[in-house]
């Protein structure tokens, strides 16, 4: 019986790539910046090779920007390109599934045209506030007590295909809230076919705090994935986190949402006593959420030392026939201006008691190559996009 740990530690990436300059991205690195920090300390990644990664060599496990010191390691490694012209979440996950996109999602750096929002105003029965890109933080600050004065929803988007809607929990109850995203989701096709509609409840008294009850509703995917392939092979495909909200629920066999980080890893780290074959699907949103998109060099490096502090539970987990797969999904550098995703190369660190160590698969084009590799380890026969990296089977 055989398992896959496939974690995304969401917007850790690893270096901007060759078209960065075309997203306005140019020397975005997501783990150099926080590995500048004072509180960043990945010891037990560095043993499995994180550092060893092409374009990471410069990246110390601790305190700083140096060279690794580990001339050798216990896991494979690489890094992938992605083929799909985005850096948002939907599109990530997606091509890591094996369904990478022709044509990106579209974006609405003014705002959303005028027919939606005043069609989105009519079936929600509240005005709209804001309707231009934003900090998810600035805008309830600047905009929160309008809405609370008027009850309009504040409507927002930001460099990525999102349309997000925050409302405080004294308004828009949050299943109330669910439910205009819910219209929003309906609306949102075609032309105005967005990757995701957020739900942003917050609460409490100006400046306002954002609650943990966050919830996306993503399109479903245009094609088969990872998920589904699994899944109708009669294999396990088991959620923690967003990963059910960002695959719209298909190609799932069960889901546990989490509120934080160390949620998620508890999570995970109970799912692996649980008897089942097949893929335990993990993302762990903070990185993104509250330290990339707020620049918070020392919360993304503080963040990154706990993920490393629980590794070695997370590997004394694996059974001798599993394998634990660490991966990111795009960039989120906080060192930099933007407060919005980078095109980054992504990681992979893999590691299992049956693994050979010690190797650098390189650069690879395609995320899909994880998605592809994880259908091979079962033997299923798909027409995933990627190609199989051997050194994991």
């Amino acid at each position: 019986m055989s398992r896959v740990f496939l974690i995304v530690l969401d917007s850790c990436g690893v270096g901007e790539m060759p078209d960065a300059a075309d997203f306005g991205d140019e020397g975005s690195f997501t783990l150099r910046s926080a590995a500048t920090s004072a509180e960043f300390a990945m010891p037990n990644a560095e043993k499995l090779g994180l550092f060893h990664i092409d374009g990471v060599h410069g990246v110390v496990c601790g305190r700083g920007l140096g060279k690794a010191k580990r001339k050798t390691f216990d896991g494979v490694v690489g890094r992938l390109a992605e083929v799909s012209k985005g850096k948002d979440t939907t599109t990530g996950h997606w091509e890591i599934a094996g369904l990478p996109l022709a044509k990106p999602f579209p974006t609405f750096p003014k705002g959303f045209p005028k027919k939606l929002v005043g069609e989105l105003a009519k079936q929600t029965g509240r005005g709209i506030l804001c309707n231009k890109p934003y900090s998810g933080t600035d805008v309830i600050r600047d905009y929160g007590k309008e809405h609370l004065a008027t009850g309009d929803l504040i409507v927002y988007t930001s460099a990525d295909s999102v349309l997000q809607i925050a409302a405080h929990d004294s308004i828009v109850p949050t299943e109330q809230l669910y439910e205009y995203c819910e219209i929003a989701r309906k609306l949102c096709t075609g032309a105005y076919g967005v990757g995701r509609i957020i739900a942003r409840p917050f609460t409490g008294e100006w400046p306002y705090t954002r609650t943990p009850l966050r919830h996306d509703f993503s399109l479903e995917p245009t094609g088969a994935t990872l998920l589904d392939v699994l899944k109708d092979a009669g294999l396990a495909v088991r959620s923690v986190g967003k990963i059910v909200d960002i695959f719209a629920g298909k190609g799932i066999t069960d889901f546990t949402r989490t509120a934080c980080n160390e949620e998620g890893i508890d999570v995970t780290l109970e799912k692996m006593k649980d008897d089942f074959e097949g893929l335990c699907f993990t993302n762990l949103v903070d990185f993104d959420m509250k330290y990339g998109h707020r620049n918070d060099i020392d919360g993304y490096a503080r963040a990154l030392t706990y993920f490393d502090t629980k590794l070695p539970e997370l590997m004394a987990g694996l059974r001798e026939d599993d394998i634990l797969m660490i991966t990111a999904d795009h960039g989120c550098d906080p060192a930099t201006a933007s407060t919005d995703h980078s095109r980054e190369y992504i990681p992979l660190v893999a590691y299992g008691p049956k693994l050979r160590g010690n190797i650098n698969v390189g650069t690879r084009i395609g995320f899909s190559d994880i998605g592809k590799t994880i259908a091979a380890r079962f033997g299923v026969a798909n027409d995933l996009a990627g190609k199989v990296i051997s050194e994991l089977l």
